[in-house]
């Protein structure tokens, strides 16, 4: 009789069976680009015909559910009760197909933070410039603030932003440092903070491989933080407060055969380390 499988820590995955490398490689993956550069030529006429994105957002929304269904992922979400027109969503970034969970599972038009970079990929760099998701070029302090500057006017216009507060993927898997920007935006614009924590993407695409491992993933949103007791001098208290509060819902919601959550509390050495280079001063 098997045994049910255990959590794993990074690095320890089991390799891939032939027969489920072949089935990603010539079947789930060629579908993906496929499927990618058929709604991101879809984004691009729609973006000729609008001006608020919202055909843009349906159609990311449909490449989302789609890819997710190629990468056989079916998806569970759980406190969609916690959700608030106007607020400043975040959550742990393990994977590429982090985006399509994100896409596919919040039932609202919004805007993403990201970094510049990802502006010059086909197809979808260019969903992201004619959908007006906001660019952060992180290489350059004053190109870094005004985008936080333009999220914070977005934000305020009524608009819903999505940030990963690590700034990129993580390479093993663990919660990374988190970036002060989410904070600075929410405690500007008087916004809260939706903590969110994205289960089973990493191992269903890690960042070092090709290859789709299907699987369930999970999106699992949190309570609002509100942000109205901080100020900008305390955002790194704001941004430890949002990391626990993901890094509990992992612990939460996690199952056997997850990546084992990191529970580690953050030192301060970690929140030192801030990648989003933003100006200490008050509002």
């Amino acid at each position: 009789m098997s045994s049910a499988p255990k959590s794993y820590i990074p690095g320890t995955q089991p390799a891939l069976p032939l027969a489920s490398r072949l089935a990603s490689n010539l079947g789930r993956v060629p579908l993906f680009f496929f499927f990618t550069g058929v709604f991101g030529c879809m984004s691009l006429a729609a973006s000729c015909l609008e001006k608020d994105g919202r055909w843009q957002h349906n159609i990311a929304r449909r490449w989302a559910r789609l890819s997710l269904r190629i990468a056989g992922a079916p998806v569970t979400v759980i406190g969609l009760d916690n959700l608030v027109p106007v607020a400043v969503y975040t959550s742990n970034h393990t994977s590429f197909m982090d985006t399509p969970l994100v896409f596919s599972s919040l039932p609202f038009q919004f805007r993403i933070l990201a970094k510049q970079s990802l502006w010059k990929w086909p197809f979808i760099g260019w969903h992201l410039q004619r959908s007006g998701q906001i660019p952060v070029d992180e290489e350059s302090g004053g190109g870094s603030i005004a985008g936080l500057n333009r999220a914070i006017r977005v934000l305020k216009s009524g608009m819903p932003l999505f940030i990963f507060p690590e700034g990129g993927r993580t390479q093993d898997g663990q919660v990374q440092p988190f970036m002060r920007g989410p904070a600075y935006i929410s405690i500007r614009a008087r916004a809260p903070l939706v903590p969110i924590a994205l289960i089973g993407t990493y191992e269903l695409l890690p960042i070092h491989t090709h290859h789709f491992r299907p699987g369930p993933v999970k999106l699992v949103i949190g309570k609002p933080i509100d942000p109205s007791g901080y100020t900008i001098r305390q955002a790194d208290e704001l941004t430890a407060k949002l990391r626990g509060e993901i890094l509990k819902l992992y612990q939460d919601h996690f199952e056997p055969g997850d990546l084992s959550p990191r529970l580690a509390v953050p030192q301060v050495a970690e929140l030192l380390e801030n990648r989003s280079k933003v100006a200490r001063e008050d509002p």
